[in-house]
């Protein structure tokens, strides 16, 4: 019989929940942190290209703004629920915190789906949310960014409808927007990017050689490719990917033994990351069933998909020559899923920590922003190289000295911090 999957919110709850006891939180401070500061629920209504009108549903949830201004994506998806926004605030709160950028948690999301939509009905989304929450967001206040199924134009249509809500230019308050309106150069690569950086430090810890390491990967999308992208610079070998084919609704795991070709993939995807499973069959990729990527033999796998996708039911499937998971996405092990690859000594580089050079790199937009002072690549990568590592020693000096996993010792340090902040303020 199945597992039933956890409910995101339920599981950074729990995740808290065991944190706050080794902390020994009092109950006022662990009543504050496990649920968000304040939520907005709100009806986006649109009217479509053929005349009608539909009605989107839209939520941006502000967990906790103790350290500085909310920060966190905004995702359309047609699952999205209120719970899924909850959860993803949360870890936005520790994964801020933990990397040390004065920023808060929060998240937005939009139940729709993309692929269905006109640009101009996305455009109209976009606009309708901004109006909706204008009064709860800015650049002091909770600056927001791209998520799943939103790109640099869905932040820029953003940006416009504010300015003209507020009668003012105000570049820093979303981030993610297109280089030379605000963007930062490098925050594409930035999340990827961010997770190699770990990946790196921890084979050093573990003394392997990246260069004889193999990895596969869930999801093509934007943290996934750049991910790949620098993997493979620096050494590595990608087995295989997984993805979503919006076509047959199901997941599909693209294999070639000698490695991917990443450009040779990426010219066979559409925007959303499918990668066309009929092309990638005539260049020779195995076309396999979604969850073959966790079970080939590889040193490292890399989910950077959705939350909830190593559980109880699949976690018996990853190859026992697997030593190192780096978390891309959130949430993308569930509790019983991380208690057995503890026990297998599989060496976790927990989301909080491995996917936290998005904020960090929003951070630097948002900064360069309000500036009006732009920085080049080399240094926005630079100075993202530095953030992380240093997050990295710090999460993996504390798991050493207090005999901590590191997903336990990221969230130590976080929740500290956080509580910290809050007491500093007089809230608790």
């Amino acid at each position: 019989m199945k597992t039933k999957p956890f409910n995101s919110f339920e599981l950074a709850q729990m995740q808290f929940d065991r944190v706050s006891e080794q902390l020994g939180l009092d109950a006022a401070t662990r009543e504050l942190l496990r649920w968000p500061l304040r939520e907005y629920s709100f009806a986006i209504p649109v009217r479509l290209d053929d005349g009608t009108m539909k009605v989107f549903r839209g939520f941006r949830v502000q967990h906790n703004d103790a350290r500085g201004p909310c920060k966190g994506g905004i995702r359309f998806h047609p699952m999205e629920t209120l719970d899924t926004v909850r959860a993803l605030s949360m870890w936005m709160t520790w994964k801020c915190a933990v990397v040390d950028i004065p920023l808060g948690g929060a998240k937005g999301g939009v139940i729709c789906d993309p692929h269905n939509l006109s640009q101009r009905e996305q455009e109209q989304i976009c606009r309708g949310f901004v109006r909706q929450i204008s009064r709860n967001v800015g650049p002091a206040v909770d600056v927001p960014a791209p998520d799943v199924m939103t790109s640099a134009q869905h932040m820029l249509w953003m940006l416009d409808e504010f300015e003209i809500l507020e009668g003012a230019k105000s570049p820093g308050f979303i981030t993610g927007k297109p280089v030379g309106m605000g963007g930062s150069l490098g925050r594409k690569e930035a999340t990827g990017f961010g997770v190699v950086f770990t990946l790196r430090e921890a084979l050093k810890e573990l003394g392997i050689r990246l260069q004889d390491t193999r990895a596969c990967v869930q999801g093509f999308g934007n943290v996934a490719q750049y991910a790949i992208r620098l993997y493979q610079q620096i050494g590595g070998t990608v087995l295989a990917v997984s993805c979503w084919d919006q076509e047959d609704q199901e997941a599909h795991t693209f294999r070639k033994q000698a490695g991917i070709d990443l450009d040779e993939l990426l010219a066979i995807t559409d925007q959303f990351g499918g990668i066309d499973k009929a092309k990638a069959s005539d260049l020779g990729y195995d076309v396999l069933p979604g969850e073959a990527w966790l079970e080939q033999d590889v040193d490292i796998l890399i989910p950077a998909a959705l939350e909830s996708q190593i559980t109880a039911d699949n976690v018996g499937k990853i190859s026992t020559k697997v030593k190192i998971i780096a978390e891309g996405a959130n949430g993308p092990t569930e509790p019983q899923a991380d208690a057995t690859v503890n026990d297998r000594d599989i060496f976790v580089i927990p989301d909080l920590l491995a996917n936290a050079g998005g904020v960090t790199c929003s951070y630097f937009e948002q900064v360069q922003s309000n500036m009006n002072y732009y920085w080049v690549k080399d240094e926005v990568l630079g100075k993202l190289d530095v953030q992380m590592t240093s997050a990295y020693i710090a999460v993996s000096n504390l798991a050493r000295k207090e005999k901590l996993s590191m997903r336990d010792a990221a969230y130590a340090i976080a929740v500290r911090r956080v509580a910290q902040a809050c007491r500093d303020r007089g809230w608790i």
